[in-house]
């Protein structure tokens, strides 16, 4: 497609994006930074209609874009669009304020950040508990027949949950679990303490088999429940005030996040843009979402994602998004580099 035609496209988007009316062709020729006539200009308009990049609203002699307008608009004009090094160090101040001790914490406050600078909702799909390992297991008597048993991660994330045995443990029994659970699951990864690896820990108890086997299973419940994704909905309330979205349609986006989450789980790398028209199972049709992956130890970590409008500030938007993303890459594997570096040192110690 020629540069001009691109131009015009770009000049139609923009402007619409910014008033929500269609766009004619004397209010383009005023914008555009080119020589064109106005005649010229109709007629680029209506081959850009033509092959569905535009469309023609009955009740105005202006146009507005498609859904396809907009991915060729974004796929031609974001390389172009970066954010300022003022806008970086604004960013970069908010994560330094940012007192988060585990990743959780961490991806949790950047999604709020992330809706605080776009002015959108965000979801967040956390993964990082799938790189944690155990650390510790802890069984503590609270009461007759009561104990809570206690999950630690090299994530820094703690877990606990009350379990009622059969029997009460005598001394010997609890100071058998910490020394069974710290040599057959101190290290092991949270993915790897499957219902099969207990049942056969388990039988490992011998003679305390009955009488310990439920805390195994305590462990295996908690793991799986660390193991299964984060999804969050962060900047709820920029929803509420976006006038584009009824309320209707607002109450349908927080009750179908589920939806959203399959959509950032299949994401690729990079950023990703889906459009409500062109899939008839999105939420609703007037809405689009930008989904950006991160990563932890060269694997996907998680990813963040954008609900808006279809007429949303692309050019804006999409830079922040992918700096988010980065930052937080870049934090995940400096935890990590911290980790290896302590262990370094202890050892050389």
């Amino acid at each position: 497609m020629e540069k001009r035609t691109l131009k015009i496209l770009e000049t139609v988007v923009d402007e619409y994006i910014r008033s929500g009316e269609p766009i004619g062709s004397k209010l383009v020729q005023e914008k555009i930074n080119m020589k064109i006539s106005s005649a010229t200009i109709r007629n680029e308009m209506a081959m850009l209609e033509q092959l569905g990049y535009l469309e023609h609203p009955h009740t105005s002699a202006g146009r507005v874009p498609t859904f396809s307008g907009y991915r060729l608009y974004i796929e031609n004009f974001m390389p172009e669009n970066k954010l300022s090094d003022e806008q970086k160090e604004q960013i970069d101040r908010l994560f330094e304020n940012i007192d988060a001790d585990t990743d959780d914490e961490l991806i949790a406050e950047a999604g709020k950040a992330l809706a605080e600078v776009t002015k959108c909702a965000i979801i967040t799909a956390n993964e990082t508990s799938k790189f944690s390992v155990i650390t510790k297991v802890e069984v503590i008597p609270t009461g007759k027949r009561m104990y809570v048993l206690l999950l630690i991660t090299s994530g820094g994330s703690i877990k606990n949950r009350v379990c009622r045995l059969q029997f009460d443990l005598t001394n010997e029994q609890v100071q058998f679990f910490s020394r069974f659970a710290d040599e057959n699951l101190t290290g092991l990864n949270l993915e790897n303490v499957s219902d099969e690896f207990i049942e056969n820990l388990s039988s490992a108890l011998g003679s305390y088999m009955m009488m310990l086997s439920p805390l195994m299973k305590g462990v295996a419940e908690m793991s799986a429940e660390m193991v299964r994704e984060k999804v969050e909905v962060r900047g709820e309330a920029n929803l509420i005030t976006c006038e584009q979205f009824q309320g209707h349609e607002i109450a349908a986006i927080l009750e179908n996040k589920n939806r959203f989450t399959e959509l950032l789980n299949n994401a690729f790398s990079g950023i990703n843009i889906m459009f409500g028209r062109e899939d008839e199972t999105f939420v609703i049709s007037n809405s689009s979402i930008i989904t950006s992956s991160f990563e932890k130890d060269g694997s996907k970590a998680g990813s963040f994602g954008v609900i808006g409008p279809m007429r949303l500030d692309y050019k804006k938007v999409i830079p922040y998004l992918e700096y988010f993303s980065n930052k937080i890459t870049n934090l995940l594997s400096s935890d990590r580099e911290d980790e290896e570096l302590l262990t370094i040192e202890g050892k050389n110690s």
